[in-house]
């Protein structure tokens, strides 16, 4: 299923092991249906497509259908899965630690009655089992306090749904979330498979294969680890204000850099940012002249190629957990700029928990009035450029231990084995 905006590059094509079935397209409104509840909906109207596909692939006594893997917003199939009769398994693409704050949350809702609203815009901290320090509201998700639109509804409907599932495979490591996953360990919350990092490392050129060759060709001329590379997600975009504050703090900090500076969509549309198509209206009159022999700035970046290059030394980031796992599997430092979604928790724990991210804003949030300051900003590049740092030094050694757990004899390696066995064990209900 494909949603109705945007594109993202993605796997499509069948190989020996994976079919990939496209479902008819369906219609949604989205000005009709309130935002919180528009993914939801959008994924529940495919229920009557996915039984039919389901029943087209296993009309053959060839296929054995052994369950559903589904992703944490389409709980919906769970109840397609159980008229086939199998167990489903939920697929998890943040970390453990979120996925037990979200189930911890949840339950505190439910059963003593909670209010989620009190820790809104609050320096008020929740002790969550999954994080060795506790949790500032601050950083809580801002889906949570969206009860006009329906965000925390939704949110709270498919936690409490991740309980009925026989598993849930987490995008994340043991030697990474130790403690988060050993605290979901034995507890009630379904069996925990982590199975990560997944990631997609294949150098795309979704932007245009001739925007990549010249970045790629200019990180070519730069000294080893020496740039510092700002990229904030699909989703990511400033002000004007916040766009001349990260310039100045750029230049005065005198590091290298690229910066992939993106423009906000159309207010209300659910769109990415794009590019500009004058970058120089919106940076500091001169800026791109006295930078111009240690810096540059793009509209689209092929994150992976640019992480993956010896040029690049830093790494500042909105914390999508995705864009972290990446910068793990590089051993690239992170500074955190965390934007919307889950990001501001992620950013968190990577600061504070993991001691593995240097901060330059953590409880940043895009649709604020907050203008983070250039010396802030400088400060924080600052941080991220010590050859010395601790955080560093473990970025190196996880990068080590990041690959090793997806191979054989890795932890990764055999939990997703046992998942498998697990699955095809399964007795039909």
């Amino acid at each position: 299923m494909k949603f109705p905006f945007g594109s993202t590059d993605g796997m499509d094509t069948d190989s020996d092991s994976i079919r990939f079935v496209t479902l008819p397209p369906v219609e949604v409104s989205s000005e009709t249906t309130p935002s919180g509840h528009f993914y939801s909906e959008f994924l529940k109207v495919h229920i009557p497509l996915v039984r039919d596909a389901v029943h087209e692939l296993t009309r053959s006594n060839s296929v054995r259908l052994s369950g559903f893997v589904i992703d944490m917003f389409c709980t919906h199939m769970i109840d397609v899965a159980d008229e086939f009769g199998v167990p489903s398994y939920l697929f998890f693409p943040s970390g453990a630690a979120f996925l037990g704050f979200l189930l911890h949350v949840q339950f505190l809702h439910d059963y003593e009655g909670l209010d989620i609203n009190e820790f809104k815009d609050s320096d008020a901290e929740l002790g969550v089992p999954t994080f060795v320090n506790s949790v500032p509201g601050k950083v809580f998700p801002a889906w949570m306090f969206e009860k006009e639109n329906g965000g925390a509804e939704m949110l709270l409907y498919h936690t409490r749904r991740f309980r009925e599932v026989k598993g849930i495979l987490v995008n994340t490591f043991i030697e990474l979330e130790s403690h988060a996953i050993q605290s979901l360990s034995g507890s009630t919350v379904p069996e925990v498979y982590p199975v990560g990092p997944i990631l997609n490392t294949l150098m795309r050129s979704g932007g245009g294969q001739q925007d990549a060759s010249a970045i790629m060709s200019w990180l070519d001329d730069q000294p080893p680890s020496s740039v510092i590379f700002l990229c904030f997600g699909s989703r990511g975009s400033f002000g004007a204000d916040q766009i001349k504050e990260i310039a100045y703090g750029l230049e005065h900090s005198g590091h290298r850099f690229l910066w992939s500076l993106r423009q906000p969509p159309q207010k209300g549309k659910m769109e990415f940012s794009s590019g500009y198509e004058n970058i120089e209206e919106v940076l500091p009159e001169g800026f791109l002249h006295r930078t111009a022999r240690i810096g540059k700035v793009i509209g689209w970046a092929p994150q992976i190629a640019v992480l993956a290059h010896s040029a690049v030394g830093g790494f500042v980031s909105h914390c999508g957990w995705n864009s972290l796992l990446e910068s793990i599997w590089y051993g690239v430092p992170v500074a955190t700029w965390s934007m919307y979604a889950e990001q501001q928790i992620n950013a968190f724990q990577m600061v504070k928990d993991l001691g593995l991210a240097v901060e330059i804003k953590i409880d940043y949030n895009k649709d604020s009035d907050y203008v983070v300051s250039a010396h802030e900003i400088e400060n924080g590049l600052r941080n991220l450029m010590n050859i010395n740092s601790e955080v560093r030094k473990k970025r190196k050694e996880m990068k080590k231990i990041s690959r090793k757990v997806m191979i054989d004899g890795g932890s990764s390696h055999f939990s997703l084995g046992h998942f498998i066995e697990d699955m095809m064990d399964s007795k039909v209900i």
